[in-house]
């Protein structure tokens, strides 16, 4: 098959690349749509030593099932592999299952492939009337989704009530504003950076966008809920800055380890700080669901690529050039 393989820091190829062998109780999908994530920048630049090349990456995809008894069903992909038997599995935290796995980090390849081999429980189904590259979104949206679910059973006040800000405008942090609003939540704002992803932000998903480098709204201590979707130095400078005494930070980023928080004004001001990750097999298939009956929008704040093009693509986002939150490639 072919496939788009990280081979080196800023390095990707279109390639050749065995096919995956099917697994028992696993079925073959042949890959449709496969979304580029903030993780799999974090390995295109070395940075992540999770993902050592050479290596598929790509943990956002959807397709269609080849062969068996399914053959032909089209699917959306959770891509986190659990054991089904630890106490985390059991209590319904799979997310943080001990012995959990992700394709795109060994063992298991990654989805920037024609096809993926799968657990036939990490499959949801997906209705006819539902193009795949927005079924491909049901990933990235399930990060905002379960973050969005801890806040509200984290947070004292009346939840349609909270004044949030969201920081990033990415597909984690549009999919934390889109699940806000998808629970009522009216007063939201987005802070993003990128100036050339606003216009299509507003447009697309009606909320209050600006950049924190050029003007801000927001007024110290004021927001009951910041969601960090970046997760670096500054955006967790500026949600310690802007929360609200008692108020709640939900952290999703992985952007740096280390260093942003202050920790004496969380301690003050009986700040609660919350850490995300992912999302449990019941919040990927409720976000999935979201997608299909319309409760997170039209979703149309994508570009479309074809697999081939994979590391200009990267470049873009790199660089800054991509006025699209999620740019989802096609092999």
């Amino acid at each position: 098959m072919k496939a788009l393989v990280y081979t080196g820091e800023k390095e990707l190829q279109y390639i050749d690349f065995n096919d995956p062998i099917r697994k028992e109780n696993e079925e073959l999908v042949k890959i449709n749509s496969v979304g580029i994530c903030g993780s799999d920048m974090h390995a295109f630049l070395g940075h992540d030593e999770r993902r050592p090349s050479p290596l598929i990456l790509g943990h956002e995809p959807s397709g269609v099932i080849i062969g068996g008894a399914n053959d032909g069903k089209k699917v959306t992909v959770n891509p986190l592999v659990t054991c089904g038997n630890c106490r985390f599995c059991i209590d319904g935290r799979d997310n943080l299952c001990l012995t959990r796995q992700i394709i795109s980090m060994p063992p298991r390849e990654g989805a920037f492939a024609e096809y993926l081999s799968i657990p036939s429980n990490n499959l949801i189904s997906v209705p006819d009337n539902i193009n795949l590259e927005k079924a491909c979104l049901a990933e990235p949206l399930a990060c905002g989704w379960h973050a969005v679910r801890i806040a509200k059973e984290s947070i004292k006040s009346e939840f349609e009530n909270l004044k949030c800000l969201v920081i990033g405008g990415g597909a984690i942090g549009i999919g934390s504003a889109l699940a806000l609003k998808a629970k009522g939540v009216k007063d939201i704002f987005l802070a993003e950076t990128n100036n050339l992803r606003h216009s299509q932000i507003k447009k697309t998903c009606e909320m209050i966008v600006f950049n924190p480098n050029e003007t801000n709204p927001l007024k110290e201590g004021e927001l009951d809920l910041i969601i960090d979707g970046v997760g670096i130095i500054h955006t967790r400078e500026m949600a310690s800055k802007y929360v609200s005494p008692g108020g709640l930070i939900i952290h999703i980023g992985l952007g740096h380890a280390l260093n942003g928080l202050d920790i004496r004004r969380l301690t003050l001001q009986e700040i609660t700080f919350i850490g995300t990750y992912t999302y449990t097999s019941k919040d990927f298939k409720d976000t999935a669901q979201a997608i299909f009956n319309g409760s997170l929008g039209s979703l149309e704040w994508v570009d479309v690529r074809p697999l081939s093009d994979g590391q200009k693509c990267f470049d873009e986002i790199l660089t800054g050039n991509s006025p699209s939150p999620k740019i989802i490639l096609k092999p």
